[in-house]
């Protein structure tokens, strides 16, 4: 699919290390303001690619543009338009939040820092802790405050590598809520997430396994592209029944749901039949369910190759 004026748009890009391939062939488009997910298993290449777009990393191969610079020669120029948000809380734990951010504004070599670092620390409701030292803080106020850095050089284009890992739930809900503001303003948001929640709050969404993309497209897009059948069972004792389940024709993968298994394949009839005469036989109550991101997904993985399992 092509994005008119992409802010990100690469084709083809690889990188090695030794051996190993991380990233293999893997074009991507993002547009202007859009909150981009980015999903995949861990070693999928996800940071790997993030590193690349953002100039930390120099690709192998490939070409494309990243806020319209050369993603191969123009990596300086890149690093000044992007805010990138690493896995690891990466600031100073003995400085206060206030600290943090005059140092980081500093090295940006920012003009109006202070003015800015203000409006950072009231932008993210950090004022009244600027005192406190990071060391201190919380999953969810260190998140806060590693945004607030990025965001301190008033950057284009975020990459915001599993930016709520650890986080409690409501910490998470405000950082989207935070996300889907800076979006609105026309700031570009690429995210790696594991949480299916927080894909399906991305305008659209890739789909890495072992270096490749599997998938691009809206949640709903990737859902339906994939045409999967997926059931629903439940009843006394069915979650015993699992390894029986992927027995059957037309079975391709069993998964739990509170109290029901949710079973999905592609071959909708055969799996139909064979499902519906499980039931009966044992005494099961069988329903016909919307395949969900993570039954998706859990199918594409089932179909990608390890490179070096094989």
């Amino acid at each position: 699919m092509n994005v008119p004026d992409p802010v990100i748009d690469v084709r083809g890009l690889n990188k090695r290390f030794g051996d190993k391939t991380v990233v293999d062939g893997l074009s991507l488009q993002v547009a202007k303001g859009e909150i981009h997910g980015f999903l995949g298993p861990n070693g999928s290449g996800k940071t790997t690619t993030i590193r690349m777009l953002c100039g930390l990393l120099t690709p192998d191969g490939g070409a494309g543009c990243c806020l319209g610079h050369d993603v191969l020669r123009e990596s300086a120029a890149i690093k000044r338009e992007v805010g990138y948000m690493t896995q690891r809380f990466s600031l100073w734990d003995d400085l206060s939040i206030e600290e943090n951010l005059h140092f980081v504004g500093r090295m940006f070599g920012i003009a109006g820092r202070r003015r800015r670092v203000d409006q950072a620390l009231d932008g993210l409701g950090l004022g009244g802790r600027r005192r406190q030292l990071a060391g201190t803080l919380s999953g969810g106020w260190k998140q806060r405050l590693a945004l607030a850095s990025c965001l301190l050089h008033e950057p284009r284009l975020l990459l915001l590598d599993e930016p709520t890992a650890g986080v409690d739930p409501k910490a998470r809900r405000d950082f989207w809520e935070e996300i889907h503001r800076l979006s609105a303003s026309g700031i570009t948001v690429l995210v790696s997430t594991h949480y299916m929640d927080e894909a399906e709050r991305c305008h659209r969404l890739s789909y890495l396994a072992y270096g490749r993309l599997l998938a691009t497209g809206s949640a709903a897009e990737i859902v339906a592209a994939q045409r999967l059948s997926t059931w629903a069972l439940a009843g006394e004792g069915v979650e015993h029944l699992a390894d029986e389940l992927r027995r059957l024709p037309g079975v391709e993968q069993v998964a739990s749901f509170g109290v029901q298994l949710h079973v999905s394949g592609r071959d909708a009839v055969p799996l139909q039949a064979a499902l519906e005469h499980f039931a009966t036989g044992h005494g099961l109550r069988l329903e016909a369910a919307e395949p969900s991101l993570e039954d998706v997904f859990m199918h594409l993985m089932r179909g990608a190759r390890d490179p070096l399992g094989q």
